[in-house]
């Protein structure tokens, strides 16, 4: 019998169209992954696919179409999995090992679609979670001293990798987010009654849709963070220049609508949502739609006029505290740093349930002192897979052995790319000169020229580059063929 372990990795990434990268492909091992090359040439952009397949969103942007190269219609992701397994059989060998390929096409226009070892399209939230990444960079202080959308970011992407429908849950939100804004819109230009009663029906339909989609994604969003909180603090503590009992560092869920955190605040903790399905009791969901339903009433005629919802979880927030004090306001640029570090560590600790995630440090080196460097690669020893991106090589931290570290010279790599495509070009040029050659001989059959020498010649020519494209176009066949797809 075949049991997974907590080993899995990533074996080999290919892009598509994905921001500066037209083609390539990248193998990689356990252990650590050091990417080299100067700043702009792409690293980034190869970590921040496997960030993309792993929880559909980047730390870098909020809008997908950026992540398509310029000029292409689309961008298309493939990932390599690989997951030991345990073989439980005596008469088995102890240990063996499968590959899932996951793919994610990224269009300029429409969902983004999924594919799992080349099967069927699916939507994306079929493969959101089934691999776990997480992302150190120089904007994780941001999640601490930023807006509040850093840090719902930071939630929803935690989030669609523990929670099976989250990704699903909070698309639906925002669609109907966006059906609500437009009727309130269409309403707030409205001069006429009668058309005006035939609005509000419609308004209220999609209000109580918000409503119903708004507490679902807020029960999730609580159960994050109360799951962040405790190993935050503690690792937050550890980091700490003062890691005695009285500095504390601590997060609190401030939900938009407060409403569902009264309800389940004054309810038996046996009461509180669980994962995976998240029910909440009839009577209290009764409570927490009349007293979020009463708010909206409130608010009718604002929103009406701005065109907008002026609540829910589009306005949530997750205050990040240091002795009780908002961190943001009060805490010194190292304090930041320290609470951002232990932020991605806390993510980390709830997201390594059945196997740990691959952890990518992204340029991170250059923006610590020495001893928060220290702290990380401490930290990224204990780790399966990780992925670290250096513009010199003497920035390379020393993790491992060399016979655990592969290093990766993407200067090369986009060399290669570039050539790869050049190639391309080069080899459909041929084919549509061997083409036309072959329709102007089609019709040169027609006509006497008495130079029939001078034309077996050009045609023997053209057989020959005939030959060389199909040679440089079943390299590239063979190329493509070993992505895994």
């Amino acid at each position: 019998m075949l049991m997974p372990t907590d080993s899995s990795h990533v074996s080999r990434l290919a892009l598509d169209h994905f921001r500066s990268w037209e083609s390539v492909v990248l193998d990689f091992a356990p252990g650590v992954n050091v990417l080299v090359g100067r700043n702009g040439i792409g690293k980034t952009n190869i970590v921040e696919a496997l960030e993309f397949v792993a929880a559909g969103s980047s730390h870098r942007t909020n809008s997908s179409r950026t992540l398509i190269a310029r000029g292409a219609t689309h961008a298309t992701v493939r990932v390599n999995l690989g997951e030991n397994l345990e073989i439980t059989s005596t008469s088995e060998p102890p240990t063996s090992s499968r590959t899932t390929t996951l793919e994610a096409t990224i269009p300029t226009r429409g969902a983004i679609r999924s594919r799992v070892n080349a099967g069927p399209s699916r939507y994306f939230r079929d493969i959101a979670g089934m691999l776990k990444a997480v992302v150190f960079s120089p904007r994780d202080q941001l999640t601490v001293q930023g807006d509040p959308a850093a840090r719902r970011a930071f939630i929803d992407q935690t989030a669609t990798m523990l929670f099976a429908d989250y990704y699903d849950l909070h698309q639906r939100f925002q669609q109907i987010g966006r059906q609500r804004a437009a009727v309130l819109k269409q309403l707030g230009k409205v001069d006429d009654p009668q058309m005006a009663q035939l609005l509000y029906p419609q308004l209220e339909t999609w209000t109580s849709e918000f409503i119903n989609a708004s507490i679902a994604l807020t029960v999730r969003r609580r159960e994050v963070v109360r799951r962040l909180s405790g190993p935050f603090s503690r690792i937050a503590r550890q980091l700490s220049d003062d890691p005695s009992p009285s500095a504390s560092a601590a997060l609190d869920y401030q939900p938009s609508f407060a409403e569902v955190e009264d309800v389940l605040g004054s309810a038996d903790e046996a009461e509180w949502p669980q994962a995976p399905d998240f029910q909440v009791s009839a009577d209290n969901l009764e409570k927490m739609r009349q007293g979020i339903a009463q708010h909206f009433q409130r608010l009718l005629a604002g929103e009406q006029a701005r065109g907008i919802s002026l609540i829910g979880p589009q306005r949530d927030d997750m205050s990040v505290t240091l002795d009780g004090e908002p961190a943001r306001d009060y805490a010194s640029n190292g304090e930041m740093w320290t609470l951002a570090l232990a932020l991605r560590m806390a993510q980390f600790e709830c997201l390594s349930t059945s196997s740990k995630p691959i952890l990518i440090l992204d340029d991170v080196f250059a923006q610590l002192d020495e001893e928060r460097r220290l702290r990380i690669l401490r930290f990224a020893r204990e780790q399966g897979q990780v992925f670290i991106t250096v513009a010199a090589r003497s920035d390379i931290p020393e993790l491992h052995d060399n016979s655990t570290t592969r290093i990766i010279d993407v200067e090369k790599l986009a060399q290669k790319s570039q050539l790869d495509e050049q190639l391309a070009v080069m080899a459909a040029q041929l084919s549509q000169q061997r083409a036309a050659q072959s329709d102007g001989g089609q019709t040169g059959k027609t006509e006497d020229t008495g130079d029939g020498e001078a034309r077996d010649g050009e045609a023997r020519g053209s057989e020959a580059r005939g030959s060389e494209a199909r040679a440089d176009e079943a390299h590239e066949a063979d190329e493509a063929g070993d992505t895994g797809e």
